[in-house]
């Protein structure tokens, strides 16, 4: 098996001088590199990485040198003369630009009936060996000259401003300023037609959004605006100005990611950047803006200060988490960002982080193929982000901000491990954060916390927290517990305490859901809390986490589902959005015990409908004057719920505001939900043909999205296979975008089936086309997040088992059996009950 080589420990960079011609049309590139940098040891040897590339020359210090490919991707370099010291290592080569969306890749588009394309890079997290060869390390930092050979009359953008553009041979030829010292994945370009908008920031950094000519120019405002704020706030909270002259922000259409950090030329997918005015509803300018704070905080996080290997991923993106939530809160805080933190970031890592075999947030990397695994979403994010949440809560925001204000300071332009940042925020704090944080990072898993009344003691212990299947676990964690009563101490770290609990008041722990665990209370400490929700005494996060986490307790087993069904009730007079979206979820966690069952099927759309019903009358279809974004976000929720219900007067309107309107003119917020509503309850091959025509030629981002969460809401099988194929063909349904509509048919329960054949019979294709890519991993995941019989369990065992030794699957595939089986488990354990439960409403 491969091991990961670490070859700056025999060859260190200190500048790059890149020369790239590309030929777009050919699909080739070539080019020269010249290396300067030290060797610490008199080998007669030099290696450096390069995948997919032919080596056409190689010099060493001016002298023409021996070469071979080798393992790993790498080149070794071979002279008599190469000894401790420094050496220039020159390298002619050429390449091919192929439709992966890593390292050098065309992006399509249409622009009035003319196919078009431009040119894109995408290193992270090793892809810059496929375009030029380097110490492709994240340790290997380095100065670059860049100069890009183009086609003419287009927009080339780098890292850096442009020092220099002439005409020579009928090309247009580039210079870029040198860079600062920078790891090599950061390093980017984009060539094409391209337009944008421009603004400055307070200390005088140019600021552009970048678009192709199909995107409107109104659709680049938003964006520019966001960026403007956010490299404000964050020069002042992070006590550091932004390195660099200017902030490019480029929306791509093709691009496999959300986003990529690249220092000082950040590129998006276009739904990641652009706003339509007209057409995007609010929560997708919220996403937009948090997006935007997520990559412009890497250009501290990850950029500035790096770390020195993939195993300390989270120290970029953990942070970038917390700071895409914290700045636009500060710069709007009317958004109520941190209750949306909680019930979408919190949720995800939770339900996550419950599986046996998921990973830490500090996670080896024992093979390159490993490194595109650490990008989990769910932990080295989301979770991450709500352990970075913990640790600023738990020392206080001045001294977190100190503490990164130090780090930046004394590491900039140069590498770190987790232990260097605990360093500067336990100096600014006066607390052991080192021996409070590495445990958390560390070990997989998050704790559930038992607490137990029996007279005025209390009981608590600790003990790690499962869904489906797992071995036993002895793991314990400090935990925060930021309870509402002082009787309870700051911190357990022990497997059990007891305490004296006098207080009349009943008891939460984590108030403030800030903590990384979840809590059972017993039978008399819950009907308290829930009696406070009936009551309307328990402020919103608390009434959010308390539904949540029943719903977490029911899946590991803990609680009976059928508990929800009662407890749902409480929440009947609930006005909050962000806990309405949690009544959602927990009216989804009831839907795959009524599959099979109509007449249980049928009371949980009337259940859906009556708890709705209020808020239903309230908001209405149409928007209010002056409403408030949380009414306007909460009204999707709702009528989403109402149309679960079937209920006949809903349907009917939805289908009315369909054919009287066009896509464009409904609702931002409802045009997914109208547009699902008129394919379920009124699909006609001419429907289904309208709506996929639009989709290939609309340029919006957002309408495109709520067409294919329409669309792929079909009942009907003929339908279903037609989307199916759509996804293969790769000409309206981008690349991209496959594992959407792949994993959006798996969920409709009428496309579960036919979705799960066609991944297995096209695995093939999906190999080719995803294996370098970091979306690989997304469909064992998806299949596995959506698959609900004992026989689907047995099917992904035989069709996935043969993959288990994939580095790039292993973990996944692992964690993916367990996922169904707990699943399985889970609705015959609880099916039963809950369907005798719903019976009786």
């Amino acid at each position: 098996m491969q091991t990961v080589s670490r070859l700056i420990t025999q060859f260190v960079p200190e500048h790059y001088q890149l020369s790239l011609n590309h030929d777009r049309i050919g699909r080739t590139f070539s080019g020269t590199v010249s290396i300067n940098g030290s060797s610490p040891d008199s080998t007669g040897e030099i290696k450096v990485h390069a995948k997919d590339l032919t080596i056409e020359s190689v010099t060493v210090d001016g002298k023409e040198a021996d070469f071979n490919q080798g393992e790993n991707d790498e080149i070794s370099i071979i002279h008599p003369d190469i000894h401790a010291g420094r050496h220039i290592v020159a390298i002619g080569f050429s390449g091919t630009i192929t439709d992966g969306m890593h390292g050098l890749y065309p992006c399509y588009y249409e622009h009035d009936g003319v196919k078009k394309e431009l040119l894109a890079t995408q290193f992270e997290s090793h892809h810059a060996r496929e375009v030029f060869p380097c110490i492709d390390e994240p340790e290997a930092k380095a100065t670059f000259d860049v100069a890009l050979t183009t086609e003419q009359d287009i927009v080339v953008l780098g890292n850096m401003p442009i020092k220099q553009q002439q005409i020579e041979n009928d090309k247009l030829v580039t210079h870029f300023d040198t860079t600062p010292r920078m790891s090599v994945y950061l390093l980017a370009w984009v060539a094409g037609e391209l337009h944008k908008k421009t603004a400055v920031t307070k200390q005088g950094v140019e600021v552009n959004v970048w678009a192709t000519p199909a995107q409107p120019a109104s659709s680049l405002d938003f964006a520019l605006d966001s960026a403007v704020e956010t490299i404000d706030f964050f020069n002042e909270y992070f006590g550091t100005p932004y390195p660099l002259p200017k902030s490019d922000h480029v929306a791509l259409p093709d691009f496999s990611s959300g986003a990529m950090e690249n220092w000082g030329l950040i590129t998006y997918r276009e739904v990641a950047l652009l706003v339509d005015p007209e057409t995007t509803s609010v929560s997708s300018k919220h996403y937009v803006a948090g997006v935007v704070a997520h990559e412009l905080s890497h250009q501290w996080f990850g950029n500035l200060v790096t770390m020195k290997w993939w195993n300390n991923l989270w120290l970029n993106e953990s942070f970038a988490n917390l700071m895409e939530h914290l700045a636009p809160d500060a710069l709007h805080p009317d958004w109520s960002v941190w209750l949306d933190f909680v019930t979408t970031e919190s949720i995800y890592a939770l339900r996550r982080d419950s599986l046996e075999g998921v990973q830490p947030v500090q996670t080896e990397v024992n093979h390159p193929d490993e490194i595109s695994t650490l990008f989990d979403g769910a932990i080295v994010y989301a979770k991450g982000g709500r352990l970075m949440r913990m640790l600023q809560q738990y020392i206080g925001d001045e001294a977190f901000q100190k503490g990164l204000a130090s780090y930046f300071a004394k590491y900039k332009y140069g590498n770190t491990t987790g232990d260097d940042l605990w360093n500067e925020l336990s100096d600014a704090s006066g607390e052991n954060i080192g021996d409070f944080m590495n445990t958390w990072i560390s070990q997989s898993g998050y704790p559930v916390v038992t607490v137990s009344q029996n007279g005025d003691m209390l009981t608590l212990s600790q003990q790690q927290f499962f869904v489906g299947p797992h071995e036993p676990s002895s793991k314990l964690w400090p935990i925060p517990l930021k309870a509402s009563s002082t009787d309870v101490p700051q911190m357990l770290t022990t497997k059990e305490i007891t305490v004296k609990h006098t207080s009349s008041e009943p008891l939460r722990l984590n108030v403030g859901s800030t903590a990384h665990f979840i809590t059972q209370y017993d039978g008399d400490l819950l009907s308290q809390l829930i009696q406070q929700v009936e009551n309307g005494e328990l402020d919103v996060v608390d009434r959010l986490q308390l539904l949540h986490e029943q719903t977490l307790l029911a899946r590991g087993g803990l609680v009976s589902t059928a508990s929800l069904i009662p407890l749902l009730d409480a929440y009947k007079n609930e006005t909050a959005e962000a806990v309405w979206d949690i009544i959602s979820l927990a009216i989804n966690e009831l839907k795959k015990f009524v599959e099979t069952d109509k007449d249980a099927e049928r009371k949980l759309r009337s259940l859906s409908g009556t708890i709705a019903r209020k808020q239903y009358n309230r908001l209405g279809w149409d928007a209010k004057e002056n409403e408030s974004e949380t009414d306007t976000k909460m009204r999707a929720t709702i009528i989403g719920m109402m149309i679960y219900s079937e209920d006949a007067d809903v349907l009917a309107t939805a289908k009315e505001l369909y054919a009287s309107k066009s896509l464009e003119e409904l609702d931002a917020e409802l045009r997914a939900l109208i547009v699902g509503t008129a394919v379920r309850h009124g699909e006609t091959s001419e429907l289904v043909d309208t709506l996929i025509e639009k989709y290939g030629k609309t340029p919006s981002p957002d309408l495109q999205q709520d067409i294919a969460s329409g669309l792929t809401s079909t009942k009907n099988e003929v339908t279903i296979s037609k989307l199916l194929d759509l996804i293969k063909q790769g000409t309206i349904v981008r690349s991209q975008d496959a594992t959407h509509w792949l994993v959006w048919l798996m969920r409709n329960r009428s496309g579960r089936a036919i979705a799960w054949q066609w991944l297995q019979d096209n695995w093939k294709w999906i190999e080719q086309t995803f294996s370098g890519d970091k979306s690989y991993d997304d469909f064992p995941r998806y299949a596995a997040g959506s698959l609900m019989t004992r026989n689907q369990l047995e099917e992904y065992k035989a069709f996935f088992s043969p993959m288990i030794d994939v580095p790039a699957l292993t973990r996944v595939i692992t964690i993916g059996i367990g996922e169904i089986e707990g699943r399985v488990q889970l609705i015959e354990r609880d099916g039963p009950e809950v369907r005798e439960a719903l019976a009786k409403l």
